[in-house]
Formats: C-alpha cells, structure tokens, sequence
C-alpha cells in the first residue's frame, strides 16, 4: 500500500479545505484532525472520510466559517448550538468546554445540537485523557440500524466513547452501537475482505460477512443483539433530553437524506480533584497488568490488549514509515 508522510498529509489536506471557505487555523485544525486520525489507524474516518467532507461542505451542509453558540448555561451543564460547523471542530471545542468545566467544577457536561458527523469519536475521548479527565461521549446518527427484532432503520449505531487518564497512555474504548461501524464496512469493502465475524443481514435476512451485503442492505447486526439495541435507542433519548436537538427519527426525515443536524454530548471529570488520585492510579496499572496475564485464545495473536492500546504502536509506526493509504482515494485528494 501506498505510504504518504504525516506532514506531507495534513498540509495537503490544510491547502483543499482553505480552497473551500475555511480561514487559516480552522483549516490547520480540521486538516491535522483528519491526518491525526489516519496517523492513529482509524483510516475509515480519517483520509478515507475526506473526499465525503469536501462533499458536503460542496452541498452546504457543512458550513466552514459557523461556530458553536451557548444557549444554556446551568453551573457545570451548558447547551451549545454547533451551527452546522464542521463536526470534528464542533467535537473539539465541546470536549473542550467540558474539560474547562470540569476544572472549576469537577465535572462538566457540554450537550452540543445542531452539529455535523464528528469524525473520529475517539479523538475526544483522547483530548479528555490527555488533560487528566474520565472522558464520556457519544452522538446519535441518522436511522442506520434496525431495533432488535425489527427489519427496516429506526435506530442509530451511536457511537460511544469511555477513556481514562493514565500515564503510561490512556485508556480509550471508541465502539458503535452496530458490530461494524459503516466506516469499517466500507474499509473491508476497498480492501476486498470478507469480516471475520456476522457484522449483518443480506436482503433476504440471512446473517453475512459480506460488508457490501450488509451496506447495501442497511441492516447492520446490533452489539450484543437487543442490548445494543437498547443502548441504541437510550443514547439517542438522552442525548436529545440534555441538548434539546433532533433525535435519530428527526434526523432522518431531514431534507436530502444526508446525515447532519445531530445530537452529542461531552462529559468529562477531573481526576486531578480526587484525593486518592496516585493510590487510583496504582490499582488502574494492577488491573491492566492482570489484562496482560490472560491466556490468549491465539498464541500468534499475542497477549490481550486494553482498548487503545495498540494506538501508540500504530501511530509511532506510521510517523517513521508513513501513513498507509488508498492509492484510489489518494488520487481524489490530489484531484482536488
């Protein structure tokens, strides 16, 4: 596979985004995130999302130059209105906002409405870990994914972010409320691979491993069948509650079929205010090195990992040979 340098990648992609309306450090932010993101391993929501961005910040559903608006404050709660800004800057200045919340408050709850698909959701669980802080956040979706026993969309597949601060690398677990994101779906589709478990239904119902199957079916197969389906459904009800936004059901009959107008919510508590923080973070390292103790099922696999932990390797690995990506895709950025 091709290998672009990290730097190489962001200022291309820096240049494209001040071509369509953004200003100078908007442009540097957004285009870092998204280097950032494939940089880290997550090649579905970083280069690979890029030419869907441009898209549509083309259609105007993405508006370049909008900023979040406070509409609420309520001590450590507040409620902003992302203006249909670009997602990941939207994302980012709410984790924010939660992080400078937390410090005065000990937590912080930013409830964001209004805003576009935030990318990567991990990125945010990082930025909280990074500043000290138990990170939580998740957002609703358009209607992507059946309720358990249902055949059509009613839910989303709501991503979910947990991450703990830690020395050592923080603890970061980035999952979708669906066994396969969409935009894992579409990585194993470019990459012409089968999924190594049912991650769907075909059209006739029968559960597959074909991702095109299962993308072109729309019936994605919930986390742990009706428990995530239930999570599902919960997510979306307290996200519309906390933010006063549209839900899964009203995103989805929004003009023009195109995912924008969401609900999300940051929340985010300083560990720094605890007053047995190091005896904590000693019990976190002997929970993590118990992890490390179990027997793999895969010897060749190696031992068994927390979430996030392979992220530091990848990343290291991909800042000293490059950033592997999709020559295809790679070949529309250059386009642009």
């Amino acid at each position: 596979m091709l290998r672009i340098p990290f730097e190489e990648l962001r200022s291309r992609l820096e240049r494209i985004l001040l071509q369509h309306g953004f200003t100078a450090d908007r442009a540097a932010a957004c285009a870092r995130m998204f280097a950032e993101t494939s940089r880290d391993g997550v090649y579905s929501h970083g280069l690979n999302r890029f030419p869907v961005f441009v898209s549509l910040i083309q259609s105007g559903i993405v508006r370049p130059d909008a900023e979040p608006e406070l509409v609420d404050a309520m001590g450590p709660i507040e409620r902003w209105d992302g203006r249909l800004g670009p997602g990941n800057l939207n994302a980012t200045f709410a984790m924010g906002r939660a992080i400078t919340l937390a410090k005065q408050h000990g937590l912080g709850l930013v409830a964001l409405r209004n805003t576009n698909h935030w990318m990567r959701a991990g990125s945010y669980g990082w930025q909280a870990a990074e500043a000290g802080c138990i990170g939580i956040c998740w957002t609703n979706t358009m209607p992507n994914m059946p309720a358990w026993g249902g055949r059509d969309s009613k839910l989303g597949n709501n991503p979910l972010v947990l991450s703990v601060p830690r020395e050592r690398g923080p603890i970061v677990l980035d999952i979708a409320m669906s066994q396969y994101s969409y935009g894992k779906l579409h990585t194993y589709i470019l990459n012409e691979e089968q999924l190594p478990f049912d991650g769907g239904y075909d059209e006739d119902g029968r559960l597959t491993r074909d991702p095109a199957a299962i993308t072109k079916s729309r019936r994605p197969l919930p986390i742990g069948y009706w428990k995530g389906s239930g999570l599902s459904l919960m997510l979306d009800l307290i996200a519309v509650l906390l933010s006063g936004g549209l839900s899964t059901m009203e995103v989805g009959r929004l003009p023009n079929a195109k995912e924008y107008a969401l609900s999300q919510v940051f929340l985010a508590i300083d560990c720094g205010r605890l007053p047995d923080r190091g005896e904590l973070q000693a019990r976190v390292e002997a929970i993590l090195d118990d992890l490390h103790q179990s027997l793999p099922v895969d010897e060749s696999s190696g031992r068994v990992r927390y979430p996030g932990e392979g992220v530091l390797k990848t990343r290291a690995a991909n800042l000293e040979h490059g950033i592997p990506v999709d020559e295809s895709i790679w070949k529309q950025v250059l386009d642009m």
